[in-house]
């Protein structure tokens, strides 16, 4: 599966849209979490956690974003973008998203 932030990809032609490919994931920090990232806080810089965190969230939608292309027959996704949105206090959603289409080599 190709999957580009682009709308086209070099060599292919689009041939078919399939749809929008989509995939999401809301991910909760932990008490742990929170601590550590609190004295972080304290001294200032990144708060390596919550990367490590969002990192994962990321990668989740992107392999949810992948499976739901596949489910919809296709072998790409151009356009894929990813959106974050607060879900509640200690929670935060990451969503992928793009469109979904057959290419071939041209």
């Amino acid at each position: 599966m190709i999957v580009v932030t682009t709308e086209r990809i070099p060599g292919y032609r689009v041939v078919e849209v399939r749809g929008i490919a989509r995939g999401g994931v809301v991910m909760a920090t932990h008490l742990g979490r929170d601590i550590i990232a609190a004295f972080r806080n304290l001294v200032g810089g990144e708060v390596k956690e919550y990367t490590e965190m969002m990192a994962e969230a990321r990668e989740i939608a992107l392999q949810r974003m992948v499976q739901n292309a596949e489910e919809l027959g296709a072998n790409a996704v151009i356009g894929m973008r990813f959106m974050t949105s607060n879900v509640g206090q200690r929670m935060a959603e990451v969503y992928a998203f793009g469109t979904a289409v057959i290419i071939e080599p041209e």
